[in-house]
């Protein structure tokens, strides 16, 4: 079997595995975001006609796959990737008149408050919402009751508790590991606020392992693939699933 056929998952995945592993590969920004998100949209209440902000939606296959699958309205927000490219993903997805691309930085959205449904962040909430201050910030543009999901990096136990990055893992990631929670940690960390309240806060089953498959289809068959993925692949071979993993967390904005 070649690395691109283990990426067709029905069993596990059977909504992802409907989708193009090649076209996903041509949009890839990290992680299957695909299996991430279906994986979390479990724990969610995603229904057709629900206004949802992806909060860094990357190149867009997270956006379209909320739009088919769920029927939901999305708006794509991202900082670091101009509207023109996920724009034209959209396009050629036949998804135009269900997602709207805009640029926008995590800590000025530019957005009506509660004017959201449910937020999800697949990949992308460790490079910005971990400062205590976010929460009470992002829930600012969910209405009342509206959901909050996101799927990210984290590890098994937390970094201050061993005391140091693991030297497999800061090789590869260096401080960014330091952002790398657990999912209890994410659990702890929102419903301190009182303004939401945890419905979910999962490590995702063997998520390593799916990081790990994704990673050697990256590295055979993306153009100087094998370069940038052989790290990681070599990082998650040495970890094994002892402290490698992603944290699947979702909450409800609490009424006021």
């Amino acid at each position: 079997m070649t690395a691109l056929e283990d990426l067709v998952r029905p069993d596990r995945y059977p909504l992802s595995s409907r989708y193009d592993p090649s076209w996903l590969l041509k949009l890839d920004m990290g992680p299957n975001p695909l299996w991430l998100l279906e994986d979390l949209a479990r724990d969610l209440d995603l229904r057709p006609g629900l206004r949802v902000l992806d909060l860094g939606s990357g190149r867009g296959a997270t956006s379209v796959f909320l739009a088919r699958e769920y029927g939901v309205q999305v708006v794509a927000a991202d900082w670091w990737v101009k509207p023109e490219v996920p724009a034209a993903v959209f396009a050629e997805a036949g998804v135009s008149d269900r997602v709207d691309a805009v640029q926008a930085e995590a800590h000025v959205l530019p957005f009506e408050e509660e004017g959201f449904d449910a937020i999800v962040s697949i990949d992308a909430f460790e490079y910005f919402g971990t400062a205590d201050s976010y929460l009470p910030y992002l829930v600012r543009f969910l209405r009342p009751g509206g959901q909050l999901g996101i799927a990210t990096p984290a590890m098994t136990r937390e970094v201050r508790e061993l005391g140091v990055i693991p030297p497999h893992i800061k090789e590869v990631v260096g401080w960014e590991a330091i952002a790398w929670h657990t999912a209890e940690w994410w659990r702890f960390q929102w419903e301190i606020t009182e303004l939401v309240t945890v419905t979910s806060a999962r490590l995702q089953q063997d998520g390593w392992r799916d990081w790990l498959l994704w990673a050697r289809a990256c590295a055979e068959y993306q153009p100087d693939g094998q370069a940038s993925n052989q790290p990681v692949i070599d990082m998650l071979n040495a970890d094994g699933g002892e402290f490698l993993a992603f944290a699947l967390v979702t909450a409800r904005k609490n009424q006021v």
